[in-house]
């Protein structure tokens, strides 16, 4: 790493995706040294600023220059399962030398490959023991490793190359959370430049600076997410105060025009009734009419500007005040009574991983289960077996109610056809009024609902998928969800937290985002381990991240 400071820097820069949509238009930023966090609502451009920044992505136009090199781990990385792990950290040529050298195979090409890195094999084992990847191996392939063990694989590789750099896109996605808390360190002894986008709060309290970006431009905030929320909630009240002294203003604005247009008409009145008791010569009365006229516009003119500028200076602070709307939508048909059988598991064995659930195991009522467990353990088979999309080894799983499941991959979408569309899929007796009015409450209002699922963000995606099965006809009265909150930014994660208050009937979900299942009112927390499944608890399941 050099050691010369060094920037990231966008000038000018726009960038259009091929239908000619623009995420940004005359950006400018400067990242420094430190980290970097993220934010802003999904859609606004941050994903793409990162491709922008790791040149993935060329701009429209503007430039981005960085000093040095950039490593870059985007959002859901994958890796080719037939990779070795040698080969996916990028050191399997060097490593090969090496080996060929030891063995008596003293070439020029042998001694190129390896350059200066001779310690190769102990630095890459040190990395990958650092996030927890001991156990690894250098010669194993990488469709033997679990989708989080791939995404530390890949920060793996970053890690060793040591860019000047470094960008990460939802980095814990997909982390359960042990893993997390190796990906937290890691972040933590960066001394780089470092940029991450991020719904982890937790990951967001190791940032040194807060970048947020809204409606195309950054603002700064010094310090960690928490430092950020004090702050911005600190203008939001100013702001608020603002357009409370302006509506006021405004009032008063009006009232004092009101005013003034009584009294000219009483002026006028007067006028005509001297006119019509002819009391003074006719040219003395003119003159008066003209000049009463004058002054009678001109005192009009100036209330009426007043109020202008009261309601431009009303219109300028509530465009301060932000409006991070909130899903509100009622779901009285998912109701579930209480103690009403919902889901039965019977001597469940899956037909992946060797998970069984001995006995039998029922959920009733609107229990909020939570599924916890580490990666590879089996929390994905079982919610796809319940969900009848995997048929289980031997025994069986039996939804007592109409039961929705909500993947990972949000692939329940149709990306060719519009929200609505969609949606309309899942309620086909549901007219097309009803729909869109149903959509409002999912903030896809007008011309939003018409756009197609292809075009959308990952959380107006999130949110159009969680519309099409919780609109869904009959209404569903268990519904699974697998790692919702990944992908999403912090105000989404809000709005599926709203949106699931308003969900009436059983939930399972599957999660390593423990504040999230802390916020959503869980009855009761399932741990996988070990191919079994036990009762557990919160507090149980952080001790256990944290060994």
């Amino acid at each position: 790493m050099s050691h010369t400071p060094v920037f990231a820097t966008c000038t000018a820069l726009s960038f259009d995706w091929p239908d000619g949509s623009p995420v940004l238009d005359g950006f400018d930023l400067t990242v420094g040294p430190g980290r970097t966090g993220l934010v802003g609502l999904n859609g606004c451009g941050k994903s793409t600023l990162l491709k922008l920044l790791a040149g993935v992505l060329t701009p429209t136009a503007g430039q981005v220059s960085v000093a040095g090199t950039i490593g870059y781990l985007p959002q859901d990385a994958t890796l080719d399962t037939a990779l070795r792990v040698d080969e996916a950290l990028g050191i399997r040529t060097a490593r090969e030398a090496l080996h060929a050298i030891e063995a008596g195979e003293a070439t020029e090409a042998n001694f190129t490959a390896v350059g200066d890195d001779w310690d190769v094999e102990e630095r890459a084992l040190a990395v990958l023991d650092q996030l927890g990847l001991a156990g690894v191996g250098l010669d194993r392939t990488v469709g033997e490793l679990s989708g989080g063990q791939c995404v530390l694989l890949r920060l793996a590789a970053l890690l060793l190359a040591g860019p000047d750099v470094l960008l990460l896109d939802e980095p814990t996605n997909n982390l359960d959370l042990r893993a997390r808390r190796r990906l937290y360190a890691a972040v933590e002894s960066w001394s780089g430049v470092m940029v991450l986008v991020s719904h982890d709060r937790e990951l967001l309290e190791r940032v040194d600076q807060i970048a947020d970006l809204r409606e195309g431009e950054v603002r700064w905030y010094g310090g960690n997410f928490s430092d950020y929320e004090r702050l911005l909630a600190a203008e939001q009240e100013s702001a608020e105060r603002m357009v409370r002294v302006a509506e006021a203003d405004v009032q008063r604005q009006k009232r004092e025009l009101a005013d003034a247009q009584v009294k000219l008409a009483r002026r006028k009145r007067y006028g005509q009734k001297m006119n019509e008791n002819k009391r003074e010569p006719k040219i003395v009365m003119g003159a008066r009419k003209r000049a009463a006229q004058e002054s009678a516009g001109k005192h009009r003119i100036m209330h009426a500007e007043k109020l202008a500028d009261a309601r431009e200076r009303l219109d300028q602070a509530v465009e301060a005040v932000r409006d991070d709307a909130e899903i509100r939508v009622r779901l009285p048909a998912t109701q579930v009574p209480p103690g009403r059988r919902v889901l039965t598991l019977s001597d469940l064995h899956l037909a992946h991983g060797g998970t069984r659930v001995a006995g039998e195991w029922e959920v009733r009522g609107p229990e909020r289960i939570a599924l916890v467990g580490a990666n590879g353990s089996g929390k994905t088979t079982l919610l796809r077996t319940v969900a009848g999309l995997l048929p289980p080894a031997s025994g069986e799983a039996v939804t007592h109610v109409p039961a929705r499941f909500l993947p990972q991959r949000l692939d329940v979408l149709d990306d060719e056809r519009s929200v609505v569309e969609n949606v309309a899929r899942f309620a086909p007796q549901a007219t097309n009024n009803v729909i869109r009015a149903r959509l409002a409450h999912f903030l896809f209002r007008g011309a939003r609902a018409d756009r197609p699922a292809g075009t959308l963000s990952g959380g107006e995606r999130f949110r159009a998928t969680l519309a099409a099965l919780l609109l869904a006809e009959p209404a569903p009265q268990l519904l699974m969800l697998d790692e919702p909150t990944n992908n999403l930014d912090l105000a989404s994660v809000r709005q599926l937290g709203t949106a699931l208050e308003s969900y009436e009937g059983a939930l399972l979900v599957a999660s390593h985002d423990v504040p999230f299942l802390e916020s959503i009112g869980i009855t009761r927390w399932l741990l996988l381990d070990g191919g079994a499944l036990r009762p557990t608890s919160a507090e149980e399941v952080r001790g256990a991240a944290g060994q």
